[in-house]
Protein backbone atom coordinates (compact mmCIF):
# COMPACT_ATOMS: atom_id res chain seq x y z
CA UNK A 1 0.00 0.00 0.00
CA UNK A 2 1.15 3.55 -0.81
CA UNK A 3 0.74 6.43 1.63
CA UNK A 4 0.31 9.87 0.05
CA UNK A 5 0.59 12.82 2.42
CA UNK A 6 -1.11 16.12 1.56
CA UNK A 7 -3.26 13.86 -0.57
CA UNK A 8 -5.71 16.57 -1.63
CA UNK A 9 -3.13 19.27 -2.29
CA UNK A 10 -1.85 20.50 -5.64
CA UNK A 11 -0.04 17.25 -6.34
CA UNK A 12 -2.21 14.81 -4.43
CA UNK A 13 -5.48 15.48 -6.20
CA UNK A 14 -3.78 14.72 -9.53
CA UNK A 15 -1.63 11.85 -8.30
CA UNK A 16 -4.15 9.77 -6.37
CA UNK A 17 -6.40 9.02 -9.39
CA UNK A 18 -3.32 8.02 -11.40
CA UNK A 19 -2.22 5.57 -8.72
CA UNK A 20 -5.72 4.10 -8.46
CA UNK A 21 -5.90 3.76 -12.25
CA UNK A 22 -2.57 1.89 -12.12
CA UNK A 23 -4.14 -0.55 -9.64
CA UNK A 24 -2.16 0.67 -6.63
CA UNK A 25 -3.83 0.62 -3.20
CA UNK A 26 -3.64 4.09 -1.66
CA UNK A 27 -3.89 5.45 1.84
CA UNK A 28 -4.46 9.21 1.86
CA UNK A 29 -3.46 11.51 4.69
CA UNK A 30 -5.33 14.83 4.79
CA UNK A 31 -6.02 17.61 7.26
CA UNK A 32 -9.81 17.96 6.94
CA UNK A 33 -12.96 15.92 6.64
CA UNK A 34 -13.90 17.89 3.52
CA UNK A 35 -10.71 16.69 1.80
CA UNK A 36 -11.42 13.16 2.99
CA UNK A 37 -14.90 13.25 1.49
CA UNK A 38 -13.55 14.50 -1.84
CA UNK A 39 -10.97 11.69 -1.96
CA UNK A 40 -13.58 9.12 -0.96
CA UNK A 41 -15.60 10.24 -3.98
CA UNK A 42 -12.54 9.54 -6.14
CA UNK A 43 -12.43 5.97 -4.86
CA UNK A 44 -10.02 6.21 -1.90
CA UNK A 45 -11.36 4.25 1.06
CA UNK A 46 -8.32 4.23 3.36
CA UNK A 47 -8.02 7.79 4.64
CA UNK A 48 -6.30 9.21 7.73
CA UNK A 49 -7.56 12.61 8.81
CA UNK A 50 -5.25 14.58 11.08
CA UNK A 51 -2.24 16.80 11.48
CA UNK A 52 0.86 15.02 10.17
CA UNK A 53 2.91 16.94 12.75
CA UNK A 54 1.16 14.98 15.53
CA UNK A 55 2.90 11.68 16.48
CA UNK A 56 -0.37 9.77 16.75
CA UNK A 57 -1.37 10.82 13.23
CA UNK A 58 2.01 9.83 11.79
CA UNK A 59 1.86 6.40 13.42
CA UNK A 60 -1.66 5.75 12.13
CA UNK A 61 -0.68 6.93 8.66
CA UNK A 62 2.39 4.70 8.21
CA UNK A 63 1.06 1.52 9.86
CA UNK A 64 1.22 -1.34 7.35
CA UNK A 65 2.52 0.91 4.56
CA UNK A 66 5.08 -0.30 2.00
CA UNK A 67 5.75 2.97 0.14
CA UNK A 68 5.39 6.65 1.01
CA UNK A 69 5.13 9.77 -1.10
CA UNK A 70 5.67 12.70 1.22
CA UNK A 71 4.73 16.23 0.21
CA UNK A 72 5.50 18.78 2.90
CA UNK A 73 2.93 21.46 3.70
CA UNK A 74 3.31 24.79 1.95
CA UNK A 75 4.95 27.51 4.06
CA UNK A 76 4.48 25.71 7.37
CA UNK A 77 6.73 26.54 10.35
CA UNK A 78 6.97 22.85 11.33
CA UNK A 79 7.70 21.48 7.85
CA UNK A 80 11.17 20.29 8.85
CA UNK A 81 9.89 18.53 11.97
CA UNK A 82 7.12 16.87 9.97
CA UNK A 83 9.62 15.57 7.44
CA UNK A 84 11.91 14.17 10.13
CA UNK A 85 8.99 12.59 11.99
CA UNK A 86 7.57 10.74 9.01
CA UNK A 87 11.02 9.48 8.03
CA UNK A 88 11.50 8.17 11.58
CA UNK A 89 8.09 6.51 11.49
CA UNK A 90 8.81 4.98 8.08
CA UNK A 91 12.07 3.52 9.35
CA UNK A 92 10.37 2.08 12.43
CA UNK A 93 7.62 0.55 10.26
CA UNK A 94 10.08 -0.95 7.77
CA UNK A 95 8.78 1.02 4.77
CA UNK A 96 10.31 -0.27 1.54
CA UNK A 97 10.53 2.96 -0.46
CA UNK A 98 10.27 6.60 0.62
CA UNK A 99 9.74 9.16 -2.14
CA UNK A 100 10.19 12.78 -1.12
CA UNK A 101 8.88 15.86 -2.93
CA UNK A 102 11.69 18.35 -2.52
CA UNK A 103 12.49 21.37 -4.69
CA UNK A 104 14.84 22.35 -7.51
CA UNK A 105 18.16 23.66 -6.15
CA UNK A 106 17.47 22.76 -2.54
CA UNK A 107 21.01 23.94 -1.74
CA UNK A 108 19.86 27.55 -2.18
CA UNK A 109 19.76 28.24 1.53
CA UNK A 110 18.74 31.91 1.35
CA UNK A 111 15.35 30.49 0.40
CA UNK A 112 13.90 29.34 3.71
CA UNK A 113 11.76 26.54 2.34
CA UNK A 114 14.68 25.26 0.25
CA UNK A 115 16.90 25.02 3.31
CA UNK A 116 14.19 23.03 5.09
CA UNK A 117 13.84 20.60 2.19
CA UNK A 118 17.62 20.30 1.95
CA UNK A 119 17.71 19.28 5.61
CA UNK A 120 14.95 16.70 5.06
CA UNK A 121 16.86 15.34 2.05
CA UNK A 122 19.96 14.90 4.23
CA UNK A 123 17.93 13.24 6.98
CA UNK A 124 16.42 10.83 4.45
CA UNK A 125 19.83 10.04 2.98
CA UNK A 126 21.05 9.12 6.47
CA UNK A 127 17.96 7.09 7.41
CA UNK A 128 18.87 3.78 5.79
CA UNK A 129 15.59 3.80 3.85
CA UNK A 130 15.40 3.18 0.14
CA UNK A 131 14.60 6.61 -1.26
CA UNK A 132 13.91 8.69 -4.32
CA UNK A 133 14.11 12.47 -4.15
CA UNK A 134 12.18 14.55 -6.66
CA UNK A 135 13.20 18.19 -7.19
CA UNK A 136 10.56 20.05 -9.24
CA UNK A 137 10.97 23.62 -10.41
CA UNK A 138 8.21 26.22 -10.02
CA UNK A 139 4.82 24.79 -10.85
CA UNK A 140 2.65 25.96 -13.70
CA UNK A 141 -0.44 26.87 -11.68
CA UNK A 142 -3.89 27.62 -13.00
CA UNK A 143 -4.59 30.37 -10.46
CA UNK A 144 -1.68 32.43 -11.78
CA UNK A 145 -3.42 32.58 -15.15
CA UNK A 146 -6.83 33.61 -13.86
CA UNK A 147 -6.15 37.42 -13.84
CA UNK A 148 -4.96 37.16 -17.44
CA UNK A 149 -8.09 35.28 -18.48
CA UNK A 150 -10.40 37.56 -16.49
CA UNK A 151 -8.79 40.99 -16.82
CA UNK A 152 -5.99 40.72 -19.35
CA UNK A 153 -3.29 41.12 -16.66
CA UNK A 154 -0.42 38.77 -15.84
CA UNK A 155 1.10 39.57 -12.44
CA UNK A 156 4.27 38.54 -10.65
CA UNK A 157 5.67 39.73 -7.33
CA UNK A 158 9.35 39.46 -8.32
CA UNK A 159 11.46 41.00 -11.08
CA UNK A 160 9.75 40.79 -14.45
CA UNK A 161 13.15 40.45 -16.14
CA UNK A 162 14.47 37.43 -14.25
CA UNK A 163 14.15 34.03 -15.89
CA UNK A 164 12.42 31.01 -14.41
CA UNK A 165 11.98 27.39 -15.38
CA UNK A 166 8.62 25.81 -14.68
CA UNK A 167 7.03 22.38 -14.71
CA UNK A 168 3.51 21.10 -15.23
CA UNK A 169 2.00 19.35 -12.20
CA UNK A 170 0.57 16.74 -14.54
CA UNK A 171 4.11 15.84 -15.62
CA UNK A 172 5.33 15.78 -12.01
CA UNK A 173 2.58 13.41 -10.92
CA UNK A 174 3.20 11.21 -13.95
CA UNK A 175 6.79 10.86 -12.72
CA UNK A 176 5.63 10.08 -9.19
CA UNK A 177 3.40 7.31 -10.53
CA UNK A 178 6.31 5.92 -12.56
CA UNK A 179 8.66 5.99 -9.58
CA UNK A 180 6.20 4.45 -7.11
CA UNK A 181 5.17 1.65 -9.46
CA UNK A 182 8.77 0.84 -10.48
CA UNK A 183 10.61 1.30 -7.19
CA UNK A 184 13.60 -0.92 -7.98
CA UNK A 185 14.47 1.14 -11.06
CA UNK A 186 14.39 4.46 -9.23
CA UNK A 187 15.63 3.71 -5.70
CA UNK A 188 18.59 5.85 -4.69
CA UNK A 189 17.90 8.48 -7.36
CA UNK A 190 17.57 12.23 -7.11
CA UNK A 191 15.75 13.70 -10.10
CA UNK A 192 15.41 17.33 -11.16
CA UNK A 193 11.96 17.85 -12.72
CA UNK A 194 12.08 20.84 -15.03
CA UNK A 195 9.94 21.70 -18.02
CA UNK A 196 11.24 23.26 -21.24
CA UNK A 197 12.01 26.97 -21.49
CA UNK A 198 13.50 29.71 -19.33
CA UNK A 199 11.07 32.60 -19.30
CA UNK A 200 10.94 36.19 -18.18
CA UNK A 201 7.53 37.48 -17.11
CA UNK A 202 7.34 39.42 -20.37
CA UNK A 203 7.85 36.22 -22.37
CA UNK A 204 5.22 34.42 -20.32
CA UNK A 205 2.81 37.29 -20.96
CA UNK A 206 3.51 37.10 -24.69
CA UNK A 207 2.71 33.37 -24.71
CA UNK A 208 -0.55 33.97 -22.85
CA UNK A 209 -1.44 36.79 -25.25
CA UNK A 210 -0.81 34.47 -28.20
CA UNK A 211 -3.17 31.85 -26.81
CA UNK A 212 -5.87 34.38 -25.94
CA UNK A 213 -5.33 36.31 -29.18
CA UNK A 214 -5.50 39.62 -27.34
CA UNK A 215 -2.99 41.90 -25.60
CA UNK A 216 -1.89 41.06 -22.05
CA UNK A 217 -0.49 43.57 -19.59
CA UNK A 218 2.46 42.25 -17.58
CA UNK A 219 2.49 43.87 -14.16
CA UNK A 220 4.79 43.77 -11.14
CA UNK A 221 3.15 43.48 -7.72
CA UNK A 222 4.95 45.15 -4.80
CA UNK A 223 5.92 42.67 -2.07
CA UNK A 224 3.70 44.36 0.54
CA UNK A 225 0.75 44.25 -1.86
CA UNK A 226 1.43 40.59 -2.57
CA UNK A 227 1.53 39.72 1.13
CA UNK A 228 -1.70 41.57 1.81
CA UNK A 229 -3.33 39.59 -0.99
CA UNK A 230 -1.93 36.37 0.41
CA UNK A 231 -3.32 36.91 3.90
CA UNK A 232 -6.58 38.61 2.97
CA UNK A 233 -7.90 40.96 5.63
CA UNK A 234 -5.33 39.79 8.19
CA UNK A 235 -2.19 41.77 8.97
CA UNK A 236 0.89 39.96 7.52
CA UNK A 237 2.62 40.69 10.85
CA UNK A 238 0.32 38.06 12.36
CA UNK A 239 2.10 35.48 10.20
CA UNK A 240 5.79 36.17 10.81
CA UNK A 241 7.11 32.82 9.56
CA UNK A 242 5.01 32.78 6.41
CA UNK A 243 5.92 36.41 5.69
CA UNK A 244 9.61 35.63 6.15
CA UNK A 245 9.44 32.71 3.71
CA UNK A 246 7.52 34.64 1.07
CA UNK A 247 9.77 37.71 1.31
CA UNK A 248 12.82 35.48 0.90
CA UNK A 249 11.29 34.03 -2.29
CA UNK A 250 10.54 37.46 -3.73
CA UNK A 251 14.03 38.74 -2.88
CA UNK A 252 15.82 35.75 -4.39
CA UNK A 253 13.71 35.65 -7.55
CA UNK A 254 14.24 39.37 -8.06
CA UNK A 255 18.02 39.09 -7.85
CA UNK A 256 18.71 35.70 -9.47
CA UNK A 257 17.26 33.52 -12.22
CA UNK A 258 15.71 30.21 -11.13
CA UNK A 259 16.41 27.82 -13.96
CA UNK A 260 17.03 24.15 -14.69
CA UNK A 261 17.26 21.62 -17.50
CA UNK A 262 14.46 19.42 -18.92
CA UNK A 263 16.62 16.42 -19.91
CA UNK A 264 15.90 14.32 -16.81
CA UNK A 265 12.15 14.93 -16.96
CA UNK A 266 12.11 14.07 -20.68
CA UNK A 267 13.91 10.78 -19.99
CA UNK A 268 11.59 9.85 -17.14
CA UNK A 269 8.41 10.60 -19.08
CA UNK A 270 9.71 9.09 -22.33
CA UNK A 271 8.04 12.02 -24.08
CA UNK A 272 8.53 15.79 -24.36
CA UNK A 273 7.44 17.57 -21.17
CA UNK A 274 4.49 19.95 -21.30
CA UNK A 275 5.39 23.43 -22.54
CA UNK A 276 4.03 26.58 -20.94
CA UNK A 277 2.02 27.31 -24.09
CA UNK A 278 0.43 23.85 -23.97
CA UNK A 279 -0.41 24.40 -20.31
CA UNK A 280 -2.01 27.79 -21.02
CA UNK A 281 -4.05 26.37 -23.89
CA UNK A 282 -5.32 23.56 -21.70
CA UNK A 283 -6.26 25.89 -18.86
CA UNK A 284 -7.91 28.39 -21.19
CA UNK A 285 -10.02 25.61 -22.71
CA UNK A 286 -11.22 24.72 -19.19
CA UNK A 287 -11.85 28.38 -18.41
CA UNK A 288 -13.92 28.98 -21.55
CA UNK A 289 -16.00 25.84 -20.93
CA UNK A 290 -16.79 26.82 -17.36
CA UNK A 291 -17.55 30.46 -18.24
CA UNK A 292 -19.56 29.91 -21.37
Amino acid sequence: MILVTAAFGNQGRLLVPKLLEAGQPVRACVRSEASAEALHALGVHDIVVGDISEPTTVKRAVRGIEKIYHVGPTVHPRERDMGFAIIDAARAEGVQHFVFSSVLHAITTDLVQHEIKRDIEEYLLSSGLEFTILQPSNYMLAWRLRPAFDRGVFELAWSLDRRQSMVDLGDVTDVVRIVLTNSEQHAGATYELVGPGRYTAHELGAIIAGVLERPIEVRHIAPDTFLKGRFGDADPAQFPYESKVLRAILTRYSSHDFIGNPNVLTWLLQRPPTTFEEFVRGQYAIFTRTHA
